[in-house]
């Protein structure tokens, strides 16, 4: 018999998890003075039952079963003007953000816009733009998890895509990340399988690109390196039963120190992920389990010791190759694609795409630095 696994951390922020905790949710956002929330979440979620249950814990403690869902799977600025209208006509001083990346960052979005006067994209995490805006408009946020993988929910940013552009833009504030977090591992139990993995090798990325990344993080070196084993234990086992409550608990805790972790950077695998989706629509987690092997060959030689250390920590024998293959096999095992001529994705728009990944800001935290040319190259091994 496992020990049932129930936690409280106030690092990043006040984090609750544990089986069952969705029904603190009321008192979660009564703690951040919130009277009337609105529940953003993606079109998917708004029918299902988890959802309804929010709703119902909400409304039985007075603060109404407002709900926003017109939220697409790579959430655009046209989405965030129907978010804030519906904030807005509502009447609504916080945001419950619930579900996956996708409703997690609209909905932290349109909490940090709701009392904003400029344009979204005045916000880009470009030096420090972030200084526009007014503190004093930005509406408290409680985050509700219901995947285990982008770690939105302890997040000081939010990835909002330019419908006519198709590039994806970090919008990030400080009071962005949500003042509290519920992680109930019970709302991941119906995730298909490929969501399971998908989510899963999104939140490996980010612990594996954060721990590569060149610079100087030790605090976030560490907490990647113990995310990476977390997903190594217990992603195979959330794949196969979807009911495991331990793996799937393990999972949740996985994901946000996947995004705790990144603060240190990350590198090629999302840089090339990030136009990939936004052109392609692909599932981001997916994506990045897709390029990674291409890109940690590429990386190989500035990472090679770092990865060797991970390995040893990880129980993995052969060190850089043993890791390597330890990647191959668990993509393998969640029934990741082989490469992006598998996933469907064609090699029309490869200039484009080049282009795109080498001004994405991932970029920057590559452990070899990028150039039009080997950036292409790289994409190219990915097919």
């Amino acid at each position: 018999m496992t020990a049932t696994i129930s936690a409280n951390w106030s690092y990043p922020t006040a984090y609750k998890l544990g089986a069952g905790r969705i029904k603190e949710l009321a008192d979660a956002c009564k703690s951040l003075g919130m009277t009337k929330p609105l529940l953003v979440t993606d079109r998917g979620l708004a029918s299902m039952e988890i959802t309804k249950r929010a709703l119902d814990i909400l409304d039985a403690a007075g603060l109404g079963r407002a709900m926003f869902s017109e939220v697409d799977p790579n959430p655009n600025e046209k989405n965030l003007e129907a978010g804030l209208k519906a904030y807005r006509d509502g009447g609504h001083d916080g945001v419950v953000a619930f579900g996956g990346g996708s409703g997690l960052d609209l909905g932290k979005c349109v909490a940090f816009m709701s009392g904003q006067t400029r344009p979204v994209w005045d916000f880009e995490d470009i030096g420090d733009w972030w200084t526009r805006a007014d503190p004093a408009g930005i509406a408290p946020i409680v985050a509700v998890p219901t995947t285990a993988g982008t770690g939105s929910e302890v997040g000081r940013a939010s990835i909002i895509t330019n419908s006519q552009t198709h590039v994806k833009k970090i919008i990030f504030h400080p009071k962005i990340l949500p003042g509290v977090v519920i992680a109930d591992p019970e709302l991941t139990v119906g995730m298909p399988k490929v969501i399971t993995a998908g989510t899963g090798m999104d939140a490996f990325a980010h612990c594996l690109e954060a721990y590569c990344s060149p610079f100087y993080h030790p605090m976030s070196q560490g907490i990647a390196l113990e995310g990476m084993r977390l997903v190594k234990e217990y992603l195979p086992r959330a794949y196969r039963d979807g009911n495991d409550i331990e793996a799937r608990t393990n999972m949740m805790a996985a994901a946000s120190m996947g995004a705790v972790a990144f603060q240190k950077g990350l590198g090629a695998i999302h840089s090339l992920s990030h136009p990939l989706g936004a052109v392609f629509n692909t599932h981001h987690g997916m994506t990045n389990a897709v390029v990674m092997p291409p890109v940690l060959r590429f990386n190989r030689e500035a990472i090679e010791e770092r990865i060797e250390r991970a390995a040893a920590y990880l129980g993995i024998a052969g060190g850089f190759d043993g890791f390597f293959d330890f990647v191959l096999t668990l993509r393998a095992e969640l029934g990741v694609p082989e490469n992006l001529t598998a996933m469907g994705v064609p090699k029309e728009q490869i200039d484009e795409l080049t282009a795109a990944a080498l001004e994405d800001p991932s970029t920057g935290g590559n452990p070899v630095k990028m150039t039009l040319e080997s950036m292409k190259t790289l994409l190219l091994d990915c097919y």
